[in-house]
């Protein structure tokens, strides 16, 4: 299994959502990739959302995929410092952000969030953001932990209405070793 994994990891390529992708089955991903945290009871957006709530966020930033033979496994939704925006620091103008970040569960923990990671990275450094910031629930330690060894630190909490917990805002500063 192991060995299927790493060759179905060397067959992702990350493009742009198209007019042609399904937001039905990107909304399946997102509750997919978000169970382990809806088994938690938390309540993200994207734990629940409808395919109309998902259409309306990919329509407010840059959604790209990552696709397999023909599925997609992967998807970070990039918005610019333009488009960021919600609590003090998202209203910093030149803090990027990302949201609705999800990989298919079998794939997890191999790679391919990294590599969305890293896109969104930079495409924040390419429409001049000094910061590219994010939020997760508080309570999901794993989470936390994980964006801060990818060099993100925490900036400030936030409560957002349509949660059930405080969320932190995490950002990090953009350079161009980030692109390493």
């Amino acid at each position: 299994m192991v060995g299927m994994v790493t060759s179905l990891i060397d067959t992702v390529a990350i493009r742009p959502l198209s007019p042609a992708d399904s937001i039905p089955g990107l909304t399946a991903l997102l509750h997919r990739a978000y169970a382990r945290l809806a088994d938690q009871d938390l309540r993200y957006l994207a734990t629940h959302q409808s395919d109309e709530i998902t259409g309306k966020r990919v329509a407010q930033g840059e959604c790209f995929v990552a696709e397999s033979k023909g599925t997609i496994v992967g998807t970070i939704l990039f918005k610019n410092a333009e488009r960021t925006n919600g609590c003090p620091w998202y209203d910093h103008d030149d803090v990027a952000s990302i949201s609705q970040f999800a990989v298919e569960p079998a794939l997890q923990a191999k790679g391919l969030g990294r590599r969305l990671m890293s896109l969104a990275e930079e495409r924040a450094m390419a429409t001049g953001a000094r910061e590219i910031a994010l939020d997760t629930a508080e309570p999901a330690t794993h989470l936390v932990s994980w964006y801060m060894r990818l060099g993100y630190r925490f900036i400030e909490h936030a409560q957002w209405t349509h949660t059930n917990y405080r969320s932190v805002i995490l950002s990090k500063t953009l350079s161009r070793s980030t692109q390493a």
